[in-house]
């Protein structure tokens, strides 16, 4: 144990560490795999995104998840079956990826997992007052470090949690290092299967610094997608231009209370899924709709939950700039929707020099690179974004 805890003190003090970021998220399309090279912490982070891809998921591995993924009964030695599971798989997914690039796992210093989320439940959605915000993430980091050799931080959301956040979302701290600028409010909105965005000051101020759930991004688009069409996703948006939003289902989808919640809020598939649509058309009490206009209609959802929420805590005379990134930046009818909604362009996270398709696996490595070398933030004392260090250290022996 101690010539780990020596190689991890010795790692702390370099001035440069190449560290795996991995991200899987709702979507279970495939893990993300960013090799990064980070040096210094904090606001003087600067990374170099050296190899990027998205290993995706067999239909038999997607499929053990979504047995218990977002429900409230399940079997429970799949749960406990899969923790050590998805861990031992996404090992070898990450030695897989060093083969492939020709990088011996000397010459990685630590790996960030962000795990598998399999349920959220902050306390505004759970509504128990005895019981604290909670969330889940399975994909056990001791599997991933004695299958790679390599020393791995995972479980980042509960410290989180422990120190009073909901868990999520976790991007603003790297959103902050890496992408504040002088000058210029930010607002880094990221859409994948539920969207959430970060507020930048101008000012560099921290304490101003903000950041929430909106609702639903690409989640439900990609559950009808799949059901209606058997597409893993509404490619380009060519599904949702073909339909029509269909206004009295729209406002009923908007009825939900989640959307009265105040800033900040989390949340997830637990509440938007197809249960969640179901019961809106059945409040709709419409005879029919097409398959075309649902997801028309479930597309403006989005556009219109996210742009609400940007509008709803943006000071009326305050000019910011929105890059976009996830999944739904690819979407040209999601994006034309916030973008007419907010009466302003939008930018992709691309232009800022990280790509938005790795941009959530490159944060976690940035988390990872300020729980070994970082120095404690102060984002004064505001609901969301606690001061804290986050990860869990797994020695690979």
């Amino acid at each position: 144990m101690k010539a780990h805890i020596d190689k991890l003190y010795q790692i702390s003090g370099k001035k440069s560490r190449r560290i795996i970021g991995l991200m899987s998220g709702t979507s279970l399309d495939g893990l993300d795999v960013a090799v990064c090279n980070i040096e210094g912490s904090g606001t003087e982070t600067v990374l170099e995104l050296e190899y990027f891809t998205t290993v995706s998921y067999s239909d038999e591995f997607r499929n053990e998840i979504l047995q218990i993924f977002a429900k409230r009964q399940i079997d429970f030695q799949q749960l406990c079956l899969l923790n050590p599971y998805i861990g031992t798989i996404h090992g070898k997914m990450i030695l897989d990826c060093l083969e492939a690039w020709d990088i011996g796992i000397e010459h990685i210093d630590l790996i960030a997992s962000h795990g598998q989320t399999v349920f959220h439940a902050p306390k505004k959605q759970h509504k128990l007052p005895d019981f604290p915000n909670a969330t889940l993430q399975i994909g056990d980091g001791d599997h991933i470090a004695t299958k790679t050799g390599i020393i791995t931080l995972s479980d980042f959301r509960q410290k989180h949690i422990a120190a009073g956040g909901e868990g999520a979302p976790l991007a603003v701290y790297g959103d902050h290092f890496l992408f504040s600028k002088a000058g210029e409010n930010r607002i880094l909105l990221n859409m994948g299967g539920i969207a959430n965005f970060t507020f930048l000051p101008a000012s560099l101020d921290t304490t101003r610094i903000f950041t929430t759930d909106t609702g639903p991004g690409n989640t439900l688009l990609d559950a009808y997608a799949k059901r209606f069409f058997h597409k893993s996703y509404d490619e380009n948006g060519a599904i949702a231009a073909s339909g029509k939003v269909n206004n009295t289902l729209l406002v009923a989808l908007k009825s939900l209370p989640f959307f009265k919640l105040p800033f900040p809020k989390t949340t997830g598939p637990e509440v938007f899924n197809f249960d969640y649509v179901e019961a809106a058309i059945q409040q709709s009490k419409l005879i029919s709709v097409s398959r075309q206009d649902i997801i028309a209609t479930l597309t403006q959802l989005s556009a219109e939950t996210i742009s609400d929420a940007i509008k709803s805590v943006m000071n009326e005379d305050d000019s910011f700039t929105i890059y976009a990134s996830g999944g739904g930046a690819h979407n040209p009818v999601l994006m034309s929707g916030i973008a007419r909604a907010l009466n302003q362009p939008i930018e992709k996270i691309d232009t800022l020099g990280v790509s938005g398709d790795a941009k959530e696996a490159v944060l976690f490595a940035v988390l990872a690179n300020e729980a070994v070398a970082g120095q404690q933030m102060h984002f004064g004392e505001k609901e969301g974004v606690p001061s804290v260090s986050m990860g869990k250290i797994s020695f690979p022996g």
